[in-house]
């Protein structure tokens, strides 16, 4: 069982109409980071937001900022992401030629290097590369989409990667996004998770504080 339990909000499911006000929400929750997913339409089926957002989230935020590249050829963007106030940056093991390289060029900017793994991708494709990372992003959805239904596979692949960290004496966090709730959060730290990035768990809640609060139980 993971002894860290952090919630990551993601703001793909606030209401952009009114993002600050969203924002200053989770400022005064218990989350503990803001989770922004970034896609290109390439990558991924779908098209999300880019520097401008960014710079606006950076603006209202006082959450450490997690950053989701769902796009291609990451490594052009990686900089300008974190100098728009990205914290750590995650991207697509599946996107990414030179892997380690990117990790590096990441970290050498100052910010967490994270690496993600779509669900059909499996855990020992990490073993190169577990020691140089500060986070595993396992999805437990496809990618592209809020509101998919969680696939149970997950706890298998979040303690495997579990065994990888604690077997390679590396420190990187795991983290789980798609399909997280308040059914479900408990026993993915269980299985070994750190941080759960929701986003309709939490938007579309009555009182997304309180479900916050409910799912670091």
């Amino acid at each position: 069982m993971s002894k860290i339990k952090m919630i990551a909000p993601s703001l793909l499911s606030a209401d952009f109409g009114n993002l600050q006000r969203d924002i200053e929400m989770l400022n005064h929750s218990e989350a503990d980071w803001l989770h922004v997913d970034v896609m290109d339409g390439r990558f991924v089926p779908n098209i999300s937001f880019g520097f401008p957002v960014m710079k606006t989230i950076k603006q209202h935020s006082k959450k450490f900022i997690d950053v989701h590249l769902m796009i291609v050829e990451p490594e052009k963007y990686v900089e300008e992401f974190i100098h728009q106030g990205a914290d750590l940056v995650s991207v697509h093991y599946e996107a990414c030629t030179h892997l380690h390289r990117t990790v590096k060029q990441i970290q050498d900017k100052g910010a967490k290097a994270g690496v993600v793994l779509n669900p059909s991708t499996p855990v020992w494709c990490l073993e190169d590369i577990i020691n140089d990372v500060d986070l595993v992003l396992l999805m437990s959805v496809n990618p592209g989409f809020g509101g998919q239904k969680f696939i149970e596979n997950t706890y298998k692949k979040v303690a495997e990667t579990k065994e990888m960290i604690l077997s390679a004496n590396a420190t990187a966090l795991i983290q789980v996004d798609g399909g997280v709730n308040t059914e479900n959060a408990a026993q993915l730290f269980e299985a070994g998770a750190d941080v759960l990035v929701a986003g309709n768990a939490v938007f579309a809640s009555e009182n997304p504080q309180r479900t916050i609060e409910q799912m670091k139980l």
